[in-house]
């Protein structure tokens, strides 16, 4: 009999092995299939109890306890519910049976503005009349996104894709907030090469300060940072002289983006609102260094005419010591309105004379990170234009400073304080001065 009690729980050990060594591999849709399984094992190891006990009695020993076959499955049980949730939290089927990641910002702003804010807020410019003190609370500035793994493709391309978007279209007065596009991708990577197609901000002007006050448009908008988020092709090869030292060249058309030009109502239905451009960009990186010259060229029709737009930039990032980042752009160009500077790319004098509007500013950033969760970014740019080719009251300079202190408090959530200054110089008029205050909080997803 003894030996037949030890078989009978040598058998009962194995059905639970057996029975078990599947469901770690299952998939979150066949939860109900292993739940139903793990119920019949269940029932199946109290009958092998049963008997186990009784075999047991007979041979006068103390009766088994249930721990020794049931917790194995419940363990299992545990692990399989692990699992699971990890799988829901990081991997989403999509139609096509391919893996979709969502990731996003749930961001909260509180804010103040003491001077000129003509209502916005966050202004980019400070407004011309006088205004009082305005202040409140926003979610508009959250974002969603979705990251999509579409495999291989020719050549051993990978095919890739994502999307980003948030709430920041509609009025922000009536709590109107309208889902938009930000960023959008589809892209195929080789070992040297990418091709992309989407919407993105300028290819000679990639990058951004940092700051969770201003994240419905790029921060230093409109003081030194062009930043509209425009659909483009480009193509990316990247050269490598060494562990340490590369090059990327990218070279694309976008579609610049006319809507934001100040134009006579007489000459409204004249301009073409968007036009092909062609960009590049030529990133040379070694070490803590990267170097990127750049140039935009396209040409903006109104009022029957074609008037030129070019720029040429120079943006970095360079960091000397671990906890230490230096990162910016300068440019100098015409008519770059169409990219999300300041909103004059041109001045109509008359039926005959159109003027293209010569431009130059840029921004610089200094990022201190003394740990991990703990950082410090200071800010600067502007935005100046000729002011002999702009009416009387145009934007001749606009600057923006900021400063911002992160903490994150957990690892998905940010704790931000911000606190920056716009000026505006109209042209033969007066300097206006704009003070924000901001306190955000960020749950990242």
């Amino acid at each position: 009999m003894q030996s037949q009690a030890r078989r009978l729980c040598r058998s009962a050990a194995a059905v639970v092995l057996v029975c078990g060594m599947p469901l770690c591999g299952q998939a979150p849709a066949d939860m109900r299939a292993i739940l139903e399984r793990l119920e019949r094992l269940e029932r199946q190891n109290a009958e092998l109890l049963r008997e186990v006990r009784a075999l047991q009695a007979e041979l006068g020993q103390r009766p088994a306890t249930a721990p020794a076959l049931v917790a194995p499955t419940e363990e299992r049980l545990e692990v399989l519910e692990r699992r699971s949730e990890e799988q829901a939290q990081a991997k989403v089927e999509s139609a096509q049976k391919l893996p979709v990641r969502l990731n996003g910002m749930v961001l909260f702003n509180a804010f103040l503005n003491r001077g000129f804010s003509g209502g916005a807020e966050f202004p980019t410019t400070a407004a011309l009349s006088p205004g009082a003190g305005s202040g409140g609370a926003t979610l508009r500035q959250s974002l969603i996104g979705l990251e999509f793994d579409g495999g291989q493709t020719v050549a051993g391309g990978r095919v890739s894709g994502s999307l980003q978007m948030d709430f920041y279209a509609g009025s922000s007065s009536t709590l109107n907030h309208v889902f938009r596009i930000r960023t959008a991708a589809a892209r195929i990577d080789w070992k040297r090469t990418t091709l992309m197609a989407g919407q993105d901000k300028p290819i000679f002007s990639p990058r951004d300060p940092t700051s969770l006050a201003q994240v419905g448009v790029s921060p230093l908008t409109a003081a030194g940072n062009p930043w509209l988020w425009l659909p483009q092709v480009k193509v990316e090869q990247r050269f490598s002289f060494g562990e340490e030292t590369g090059l990327r060249a990218q070279l694309g058309v976008l579609q610049t983006n006319e809507f934001g030009a100040t134009v006579p109502a007489e000459y409204a239905s004249g301009l073409a609102r968007s036009r092909p451009a062609i960009e590049g960009r030529f990133e040379f990186k070694h070490r803590g260094l990267e170097l990127a010259p750049g140039f935009h060229r396209s040409t903006t029709h109104v009022a029957g005419a074609s008037l030129p737009s070019y720029a040429v930039s120079l943006d970095w990032f360079f960091s000397p010591w671990s906890k230490l980042q230096f990162t910016g752009l300068a440019f100098s160009g015409e008519n770059i309105a169409n990219l999300g500077t300041l909103r004059q790319g041109f001045t109509i004098v008359d039926s005959e004379r159109l003027l293209p509007v010569h431009s130059r500013g840029g921004w610089a950033q200094v990022a201190y990170l003394p740990t991990a969760r703990l950082s410090f970014n200071v800010m600067a740019g502007q935005h100046d234009d000729n002011d002999d080719d702009l009416p009387f009251g145009g934007f001749g300079k606009n600057q923006a400073y900021a400063g911002n202190v992160m903490y994150r408090l957990a690892p998905n959530l940010l704790v931000a304080f911000e606190t920056s200054q716009v000026r505006t110089r109209y042209v033969r008029g007066p300097l206006r001065l704009n003070t924000h205050y901001d306190l955000a909080l960020a749950y990242l997803f």
